[in-house]
């Protein structure tokens, strides 16, 4: 009888991983389940809410739908990965101060999101950051708090840096 486990490896947050999993297994139940990365959230199980969306090789997807085979080889990047050296990411910093984060839910698939777009489009117009956010539901607000917070990072991340000591 053939074993229905598969050995992955992937680079998860910047560190390499291998790990073994059901065949069958979603990434989300994965990145949760086996993992511990409770950042990605699971809802629909559709890929139709956004809140299990992480980065994979530096593309959005809904995790939920994603079978976890299909990431070996990839980079894959979920909410834990995104604050580098103890500090927030500007994303995530831009959210708290908008207060874009509400219940909490969507957040991670919406910065994921976010992250995304920030990563191919510097200084994205409203309509470019709403088909951007499309597939990612928030079911507290009327986004506007969101976009605000999307504006925001874009503005934190086409900033340049201070040189220490000036």
């Amino acid at each position: 009888m053939m074993s229905d486990t598969i050995e992955l490896q992937f680079t998860l947050n910047g560190l390499p991983k291998t790990i073994a999993v059901r065949s069958s297994a979603m990434l989300a139940e994965v990145l949760r389940d086996d993992l511990g990365l409770l950042g990605t959230k699971i809802s629909c199980n559709e890929g139709e809410c956004g809140a299990c969306t992480v980065l994979i090789d530096g593309r959005t997807a809904n995790s939920c739908i994603v079978l976890a085979a299909e990431v070996d080889g990839c980079e894959v990047l979920t909410i834990e990965g995104l604050a580098a050296g103890g500090e927030l990411h500007p994303i995530q910093t831009a959210f708290i101060e908008e207060g874009a984060v509400h219940c909490g839910y969507c957040t991670p698939g919406m910065i994921l999101s976010t992250k995304a777009l920030l990563d191919r489009n510097h200084d994205p117009d409203s309509a470019e950051v709403r088909k951007a956010l499309e597939g990612n539901l928030c079911r507290c607000t009327g986004y506007n708090r969101i976009l605000k917070a999307v504006s925001r990072a874009a503005g934190k991340l086409r900033a340049p840096s201070p040189v220490a000591g000036e």
